[in-house]
């Protein structure tokens, strides 16, 4: 039997250590962080909520700041190490952001299966 073992994939907050996860160490100050509570990305990149697909949702920080809309922000993004590491570990099912601004673009009726 051949035995694969797979790495845990961190989510953002894990990785960059922001502590703006529920129960996190800066809440208080910082307040939570949009993609640790969005739920519509939640498994993308086998992440928990948007943790693994952060570079498409507002509010998220960056270098100790908070960043705004997807538009804005998405040129600090594609240079961040983090989501560079989730590319690399998601090729070749990496989702694109176009696909994944659809999904959040959703309401939550339209996840349920039509009769």
């Amino acid at each position: 039997m051949i035995r694969v073992e797979t790495k845990r994939r961190l989510n953002c907050w894990e990785y960059k250590q922001c502590g703006r996860e529920p129960g996190g160490a800066h809440i208080q100050d910082l307040g939570i962080c949009p993609a640790a509570v969005e739920k519509k990305l939640d498994g993308v990149h086998q992440g928990k909520n948007a943790g693994r697909s952060c570079w498409v949702v507002a509010g998220t920080l960056c270098k100790g700041m908070v960043q705004g809309t997807f538009a804005q922000k998405y040129k600090n993004c594609e240079i961040c190490d983090f989501y560079k590491q989730v590319r690399e570990e998601e090729f070749p099912k990496f989702m694109l952001s176009a696909l994944l601004l659809k999904k959040l673009s959703q309401s939550p009726d339209s996840e349920l299966p039509r009769i």
